[in-house]
């Protein structure tokens, strides 16, 4: 619990782009019990602020912005993305694994059903809508083949969980476990717990944790409007088990390492079709 309330002093100071779960009711939130004036409550509190065109919005781009070239492309950057979401699809070795799982588990993917490419906060680079069964892709922050295969690896990891548990992202500690696994199989590494700071020469067996559990924490608050100590209590009390669930890849994926395509190799020995 030391480590996480260290995470949010540091985190305070600079803004990470992270994939997140967009965590929706199906209605409204439980702890609304009365109707309210002010309609923005409900999307700040279950994360739709982060994905404007989940809520109906239509993106309009700032003039200014357009002039300095920073807006004014979405139709290009759609293109793009799709055309990297097709790329990781056919090439990917996370995301041919995680297809083949999701077909094994009776929940076949549909790209043009379950993926969607769109304009969203600059605080995220992806999410994904249980209510809709869809994965987001930002197409103005995943900007290359990269990260495309890092946050659809990321949220298809919580896609599998909706299929195969009974997971309810209204749930605090449901969404801390699912983002748990989600960090553990999808991102974090020596190297990138070393570029943020979560790991030195004298904390090398626990680095990988603390990467997981600062990235968790982090998608957990993104989506969520609770507290820090709401969000550190639920990383917490879940952590041992959801860290030590490496369904369906098997294996924590080291970078730069023949690891994705080891996973890939091995998914039939543990029931999955190959994509």
């Amino acid at each position: 619990m030391d480590f996480l309330t260290q995470v949010f002093a540091k985190a305070s100071a600079t803004t990470e782009t992270i994939p997140a779960a967009v965590v929706v009711n199906d209605t409204k939130p439980v702890t609304d019990t009365k109707e309210s004036s002010t309609p923005s409550k409900e999307p700040k509190e279950w994360g739709y602020d982060l994905y404007p065109e989940r809520r109906g919005e239509v993106y309009k781009p700032k003039w200014s912005r357009i002039l300095m070239g920073m807006e004014g492309k979405e139709n290009i950057d759609r293109y793009k993305c799709e055309q990297n979401v097709y790329w990781c699809v056919k090439n990917g070795p996370l995301v041919k694994l995680m297809m083949g799982a999701l077909r094994s588990s009776g929940c076949p993917m549909d790209l043009r059903r379950h993926i969607s490419c769109e304009v969203c906060d600059p605080t995220v680079t992806g999410g994904y809508d249980p209510v809709l069964n869809q994965i987001v892709v930002c197409q103005n922050m995943a900007t290359n083949k990269s990260m495309v295969h890092g946050v659809l690896t990321h949220e298809m990891i919580h896609m599998f969980d909706y299929c195969n548990n009974d997971l309810d992202f209204r749930n605090v500690d449901h969404l801390a476990c699912t983002e748990i696994r989600a960090a553990n199989l999808a991102h974090c590494s020596f190297l990138s717990a070393m570029m943020q700071g979560d790991a030195s020469p004298f904390n090398v067996k626990e680095a990988h944790q603390n990467c997981v559990k600062s990235k968790a924490l982090a998608s957990v608050l993104a989506v969520r409007n609770i507290s820090h100590e709401q969000a550190v209590a639920a990383v917490e009390r879940v952590f041992p088990k959801c860290y030590a669930d490496l369904e369906p890849i098997g294996r924590r994926i080291r970078r730069n390492s023949t690891d994705q395509q080891k996973a890939f190799m091995e998914a039939p020995m543990y029931g999955y079709d190959v994509y």
